[in-house]
């Protein structure tokens, strides 16, 4: 900044500063989480459970990986010094959810692993992970890397589209969802409980909130200035759900316990209510106290 120009002054009033400002008041460490009821916890849950688990924890894992490094681009090319706020916390709070799910592995699933005989596994593992999950992945890195040389409003719609719309609003908010129901004494009283998972996934769904929020306003500030049309965001989320649908785990336990068709009625009344909210003139998108309330 050269002398004659004046100090950077900060829109407080805008939505992304809200944003920002929610992420420092809402902070959590992955590390202050007590894990040591969940080792105890598992050697209750049958094998075929114990399998589902972890496969369900490595995807996560390896999700919140993905996008902490996906996220970049985005940082580059956004002008709103509010917005630019903003995106530090989601890198920010990307990497703890990175390190909640290792600290995990290594403090309750290798124990319990050791507990049950079993040789100890690795979340890294290819056998994790889909066809269709890794392409998900490769095509939401292609959108949020275009950004760097191809910076336009439809190739934005199309990022936040695969990064906020479909990787974290549907694959991840459901997933998450439905682990944190899986595993909540009071849904189901019957399985194994696991208080330190459900408190983890509980801040990482309150953070998730907060980032979709932001993509969602993002793309409503794109279809009201006629920028972009509102077919792009439905196409682009269309031609990404059926590796969604193929990359979400099925909980395969003789315990008790969610339904698959609960997951797909969640995402899908999810993502058209979000839709409406970018779309219809009429609808706002919800304040961020409401977008990171768990009342679901």
């Amino acid at each position: 900044m050269s002398g004659t120009e004046p100090p950077m002054q900060i829109d407080t009033d805008a939505r992304t500063y809200r944003y920002y400002r929610h992420a420092v008041e809402k902070h959590w460490d992955p590390h202050e989480i007590d894990l040591t009821a969940d080792r105890a916890a598992l050697a209750d849950l049958d094998e075929v459970g114990f399998e589902g688990l972890k496969r369900a924890l490595a995807l996560f894992g390896a999700g919140e990986d993905a996008v902490a490094e996906d996220l970049a681009p985005l940082s580059v090319v956004l002008d709103d010094f509010e917005d630019q706020l903003f995106i530090t916390t989601q890198l920010y709070e990307e990497a703890k959810h990175a390190d909640f799910f290792d600290r995990y592995w290594r403090e309750v699933i290798h124990p319990a692993e050791d507990d049950r005989g079993a040789e100890r596994s690795s979340p890294a593992d290819e056998r994790w992970f889909s066809d269709e999950y890794d392409e998900l992945f490769e095509r939401n890195e292609r959108a949020m890397a275009r950004l760097l040389d191809d910076d336009t409003p439809e190739n934005r719609a199309k990022a936040y589209s695969h990064y906020h719309m479909t990787v974290e609003g549907i694959l991840a908010q459901t997933g998450y969802y439905g682990l944190t129901r899986q595993f909540d004494t009071d849904t189901y009283p019957d399985v194994p409980h696991l208080p330190g998972l459900v408190e983890g996934l509980t801040s990482i769904r309150s953070d998730e909130g907060r980032h979709v929020g932001f993509g969602m306003a993002k793309l409503k500030e794109l279809v009201e200035s006629e920028r972009v049309d509102a077919s792009v965001i439905e196409d682009t989320v269309g031609e990404l759900l059926p590796l969604v649908q193929a990359s979400i785990p099925d909980y395969e336990s003789d315990e008790p316990g969610i339904e698959p068709n609960e997951l797909v009625e969640y995402a899908t009344s999810k993502h058209g209510q979000r839709m409406q909210q970018i779309t219809a003139a009429s609808d706002a998108i919800p304040d961020v106290d409401e977008l990171t309330a768990l009342g679901d």
